[in-house]
């Protein structure tokens, strides 16, 4: 099967690959009835453990959120399940290696201050993300071209029962989820993920730039 003659939803047309997430790779799609270019995240249905399903109903638990991208659709086409999300720009990692992998103290404060909010934001809605790096964080693109937009809700999780707000309980030999160069202290030694190393994770992405 080839991409380009697959639609999905109906209406979307899939293009050309754009990028890979940790469990699906990513195409740009464009809407046959707006002519708008949308995002089209793709995972075979035969994926050992299949999660893109589960990263959709994160996406609509917490749309709304300033910098989270919104899920136009969510179903399986063929051998594909497909999620059909807003388009965004490059990365901070791709920006950092077009800046010669030197970003200003300024540029460092400003993207600090609204990626805190972001992670602010996913935790006032019961969830970590656990796999905070360069890569999963987006600009927009148009007017929104200075907005930092979160990615790769694949491994998020939720840390408390959002009606009780009661916290998960604390845990040892846990696996590691996530990528080992950004990842907490604790999460190196295997304690179950909270906020705070979402945080942690954030400090190790501004101390990389």
């Amino acid at each position: 099967m080839t991409t380009m003659d697959l639609r999905v939803g109906n209406k979307y047309r899939i293009g050309r690959k754009i990028g890979s997430g940790s469990f699906g790779d990513i195409y740009l799609g464009t809407n046959i009835i707006s002519g708008e270019e949308i995002a089209i995240k793709l995972e075979s249905v035969k994926a050992k453990h299949p999660q893109l399903e589960y990263e959709a109903r994160v996406y609509k638990s917490l749309a709304g959120g300033v910098g989270i991208p919104f899920v136009r659709w969510f179903g399986t086409e063929c051998d594909y399940n497909a999620m059909v999300l807003d388009l965004l720009g490059p990365s901070l990692e791709d920006l950092f290696n077009f800046c010669n992998r030197k970003f200003s103290l300024k540029t460092v404060l400003l993207l600090a201050d609204q990626l805190i909010s972001r992670i602010e934001y996913i935790h006032a809605k019961s969830f970590i993300h656990r796999d905070i790096k360069p890569d999963n964080f987006l600009m927009g693109i148009g007017k929104r071209g200075n907005q930092v937009n979160v990615i790769d809700f694949g491994l998020a999780k939720k840390y408390r029962d959002p009606k009780t707000h009661f916290h998960i309980p604390y845990r040892e030999n846990k696996n590691l989820t996530g990528t080992a160069r950004y990842a907490s202290i604790n999460t190196h030694l295997g304690v179950e993920q909270s906020r705070r190393d979402d945080m942690e994770s954030l400090g190790y992405v501004m101390l990389y730039f």
